[in-house]
């Protein structure tokens, strides 16, 4: 008989996620370049967007911890909208439901929702409370690789991007295997790396759609 367990209480560790789904960090310095390559320049408009976005972050921030709603309004939403992922040939779905089954003598199925899931089931954004540190951010991705995993081609490379509003983070995982980008902080005091994380999905979305 299965049994049936959340993906969000399976996977709070790597461990977990390498011994369960079989995935293993991948140790080639070429395996996530995607996320390092030189990136299409953001227009003038864009840089004014995100730098509002950002002062639109901090200001509301600054009394404490922001809910989920509240980020995806602030800052997620003005993100997806400018990577295009609203219009054509992008769809966007929210809170997908994901199932994976674990083989073994007393089958798991895990089960989860996903917070946002872009470009026909091949870019994952996933978005998680804001807290007071990045490290929140770890205790998501081993979640993000799991949904990542339902995938039924295993042979395409997927992404995925992991935010709490104050920090964001890219992952791949192609053939069994994952990598993963530096974390790039909204507060940086020298640049606004909403920038980055623009040029970021933008160059994604191009991927997954000429894939």
């Amino acid at each position: 008989m299965s049994r049936s367990i959340a993906i969000a209480e399976e996977f709070t560790t790597f461990r977990q996620v390498e011994e369960k789904l079989g995935l293993t960090l991948s140790e080639d310095s070429e395996f996530f370049i995607e996320w390092m390559v030189e990136l299409t320049a953001l227009s003038e408009a864009e840089q004014l967007r995100l730098d509002q976005v950002r002062r639109n972050y901090l200001y509301q921030v600054s009394d404490g911890i922001l809910l989920e709603e509240t980020i995806k309004m602030i800052v997620l939403s003005p993100l997806l909208e400018l990577a295009g992922f609203y219009q054509a040939p992008y769809k966007f779905r929210a809170e997908v439901p994901v199932e994976i089954a674990v083989p073994g003598d007393n089958e798991e199925i895990l089960r989860g929702r996903i917070d946002a899931l872009i470009l026909q089931d091949r870019l994952w954004i996933v978005l998680i409370e804001s807290k007071k540190t990045t490290f929140d951010l770890e205790i998501a991705i081993p979640q993000t690789l799991a949904y990542m995993a339902a995938h039924p081609n295993p042979n395409q490379p997927l992404y995925g991007m992991v935010t709490n509003g104050s920090s964001y983070l890219f992952v791949k995982t192609l053939r069994k295997q994952y990598g993963i980008s530096d974390i790039l902080a909204t507060r940086s005091q020298y640049r606004n790396n909403l920038f980055i994380v623009l040029k970021i999905l933008k160059h994604l979305g191009k991927l997954v759609i000429s894939q």
